[in-house]
């Protein structure tokens, strides 16, 4: 009998890879490393060389140098005309894939047809030194060079040679002997990187009016309304409805901004599409706010141009302005990705940041079974990257040259502000390597993994082979499999348990809010933001791998995932129809000597009411000691079955992959089509919410998050103790006068229960 699809093909699969080598065999490996497997690299640090003969007609040499071992060759660029260049340029071949007992190094000059040797270093790999991190680097020295009889020749070279790791400070820039097939102008792509997410800030214009109007027509009451340009957000206020030359609006406009503040901010006063007035004001100049409280207004000028001689030139009579509050709020967390995987919940402003609670280590130990992603020379072959993003770090692996079993065995690390959050990692086929694409190509993507850190036990190494799922039109595909480490590692134990009684998001989210629709188009205009910002980096990460790790199109409407959201309902709500069930049986004396006992408890309690809270809490502390035995002993992972998506209809997968606004011939049916996914898109978010509640009742007692159910187990336990020695009616009387004290007593910010409630986990974490 065939086993389900789940258990065979998307399992997560706990490994043992030879992570920590170094400790093991006692060399000084660094302790950064000690998640990956230790790799041996041969490095080959070209710096320089001087006193070059000319090999040209004109007596001058265009010399570049050629790092030979076996197949594998290294070239460094060229100079013209240059006897003493400087090269500053290494090379790593990695000690599996070294088939050859000697290492040539041969500086050569440019020519049109054959190069023209002007000498060579050779090194025997025995005799080449071993340095292992954390050791000092390796000097250079000056090497002679050497004719092909082995006689010297005029020149030197300047070389390290070393056998080392993938911890040494060398690795990321190296060239690699996995690239040997990138041409020069596709290295760049390969290499390791680590990005920065840009600072954004929520930019507030308040409106407040506007003073000495001059509209063009004067026989109407003008219809006035403000335009506020940043960038490529545009938003304007309601029209005025004081119909005059000095409108009232008091109204707040919302942009997202990144530092370095490239572009102003663009008001225009329009009346029915006439310009009455512009102002530009630079954000360098705007106050940035921490807190609450309002900053101060300011009256701006209002420019206006006019036509002169078919010329356009600024009315210097014009003298109307404009009211405006303008601030950079510090005191929000701009979100740049779906709230239920977030990676980082700090505010903007660094003066609001609290202190750090411990760090996450990620170990990308290699891929298997990876799909082919593309052609080339007439077989599938993958290039395959990884991408991690946790805060407003972003790391990428170097790219592994056609293969479908890469092993990267890279380590970075994350500070850690928070233990309710998520990291991504993605796995992407880079399209831009070679260069006689041009960059045109896209990175296609294999797959994901989100984990939620707040499911990691402290200090456990957790090294696991994560299922690469991604679903496309024909149902859903295992493109391969990632191997991963994981450790999350806590620097004070209480200052962890006690961030679970904060506000999951800064005060400014409770005190003065944003709705939804605001967050929507903040958070999209947030993620176009970091898009354009990571593709100009050097080499870019490009905009398709951004917008997949960022959840771009989460808010699109699927009937698979509907049905999901409403089974994760279902499942929560198993449980009271089991006690259901349970108590109906007791009632219908279907075992006699357990409905005896129930009668028997429930007259105790009647009896003695003040013995039921506490024996409500201590079943749940036994029931919580109970669940221990089977808490889950591996971190979340995407789910097949509880995304519906092992056994999808075809016609929904056609759904879920139309193009919004549908590609359906008629207008009506387009139009009644994209307001019913609009719409139900809403719906699917709101049952997602409500089954995403449900499960965090149930992870009270089952140990997902360890921090969290110690906490409630520990609490259900006091709060047996001091309610048993406490008297019921005094406990009764305190909770009423609590559930009714008066508003002055009452804070904004959500209580410590909320808090605790809000920060425990879910199974939207493995939602695919």
């Amino acid at each position: 009998m065939q086993k389900p699809p789940q258990a065979v093909d998307f399992a997560l699969k706990e490994t043992s890879p030879k992570i920590g080598a170094g400790a093991i065999t006692g060399d000084k490996l660094s302790c950064t490393y000690d998640l990956v497997e230790q790799m041996q690299y041969l490095y080959v640090r070209v710096v320089k060389a001087k006193d070059l003969p000319g090999k040209d007609v004109t007596g001058s040499c265009d010399p570049f140098v050629e790092v030979k071992l076996g197949n594998y060759k290294g070239v460094t660029k060229y100079f013209e005309k240059k006897s003493n260049p400087e090269w500053n340029q290494c090379f790593a071949f990695s000690k599996e894939r070294i088939q050859a007992s000697t290492l040539e190094v041969v500086v050569k000059d440019k020519d049109v047809v054959i190069d023209d040797i002007i000498g060579r270093v050779m090194f025997e790999l025995n005799d080449i030194p071993k340095r292992v991190p954390p050791d000092s680097p390796l000097a250079p020295q000056w090497y002679r060079l050497e004719d092909r009889k082995g006689s010297k020749a005029k020149g030197e070279l300047m070389l390290a040679v070393w056998m080392g790791t993938q911890a040494d400070e060398a690795f990321p820039e190296a060239w690699h002997s996995d690239a040997a097939s990138v041409s020069t102008d596709g290295v760049a792509n390969i290499r390791s990187k680590v990005y920065l997410s840009p600072k954004l800030w929520y930019v507030r214009v308040n409106v407040i009016e506007a003073q000495d109007l001059q509209p063009g027509d004067k026989t109407r009451y003008p219809e006035v309304f403000v335009k506020a340009v940043l960038g490529n957000q545009a938003l304007r206020t309601r029209t005025s409805p004081s119909k005059s030359i000095n409108p009232m609006w008091n109204e707040d406009l919302m942009f997202v901004v990144a530092e370095p503040f490239e572009e102003p901010l663009i008001l225009s006063v329009e009346d029915k599409g006439e310009v009455l007035g512009k102002c530009l004001i630079p954000l360098q100049n705007v106050q940035k706010r921490l807190d609450h409280k309002p900053v101060n207004t300011r009256w701006f000028n209002l420019e206006r141009y006019i036509m002169v001689d078919g010329e356009q030139k600024k009315d210097t009579k014009f003298a109307s302005r404009i009211h405006l509050r303008i601030c950079l709020d510090g005191g929000y967390h701009v979100l740049d990705e779906s709230t239920h995987y977030s990676s980082d919940l700090r505010p903007t402003a660094k003066q609001l940041w609290r202190p750090s609670i411990g760090i996450f280590e990620l170990g990308v130990i290699s891929a298997m079974g990876l799909m082919p992603m593309k052609t080339k020379d007439g077989r599938g072959t993958t290039d395959a990257y990884c991408v991690a993003k946790y805060g407003q770090k972003w790391v990428r692996t170097r790219t592994i040259v056609d293969s479908s079993t890469p092993k990267w065995n890279e380590q970075y690390t994350w500070e850690v502000f928070d233990p309710c959050t998520v990291i991504t990692i993605g796995v992407f086929d880079n399209g831009h390597i070679h260069g006689e694409k041009g960059g045109s190509g896209k990175d296609a993507r294999i797959g994901k993994v989100r984990i939620r850190l707040s499911t990691l036990e402290t200090d456990r190494v957790y090294t696991h082979s994560y299922p690469l799922l991604v679903l496309h039109s024909s149902g859903v595909k295992k493109m391969g499999e990632v191997q991963l480490a994981v450790r999350f590692t806590c620097s004070s134990l209480i200052n962890m348990l006690h961030m679970y009684s904060h506000p999951l998001l800064p005060k400014m989210h409770y005190i003065h809010p944003l709705s939804v629709i605001q967050l929507d188009s903040l958070r999209h205009q947030a993620m176009q933001i970091v898009s354009m910002r990571l593709t100009r980096a050097e080499p870019a990460l490009r905009k398709e791998v951004v917008e997949y790790m960022l959840d771009v199109d989460s808010h699109m409407w699927s009937m698979r995932r509907s049905k999901a959201n409403f089974f994760r309902i279902m499942g929560v709500l198993s449980g009271l129809i089991a006690v259901g069930k349970w108590f109906d049986q007791i009632c219908n004396w279907r075992n006699p000597i357990t409905t005896i006992l129930i009668h028997i408890l429930f007259i105790i309690l009647v009896l003695y009411p003040e013995l039921i809270l506490p024996t409500v809490f201590l079943y749940l502390f036994l029931i919580g000691i109970w669940n221990f035995r089977w808490r889950s002993r591996h971190p979340p992972h995407m789910d097949t079955r509880l995304s519906h998506a092992d056994a999808v209809h075809p016609d929904e997968l056609d759904e879920e992959f139309d193009t919004f606004p549908t590609s359906r011939p008629s207008d009506i049916v387009r139009m009644r089509y994209d307001r019913l996914r609009s719409i139900a898109g809403r719906v699917q978010t709101v049952v997602g919410d409500l089954a995403t509640q449900g499960e965090r009742f149930q992870s009270l007692l089952s140990w997902r998050d360890p921090r969290a159910s110690t906490l409630f187990v520990t609490f259900c336990l006091i709060a047996a103790i001091v309610l048993y020695v406490t008297p019921f009616q005094i406990v009764l009387l305190l909770t009423g006068i609590y559930m009714l004290r008066h508003p002055r007593f009452r804070h904004k910010l959500p209580s410590v229960p909320l808090n605790f409630f809000r920060r425990l986990p879910s199974r939207s974490d493995s939602m695919l």
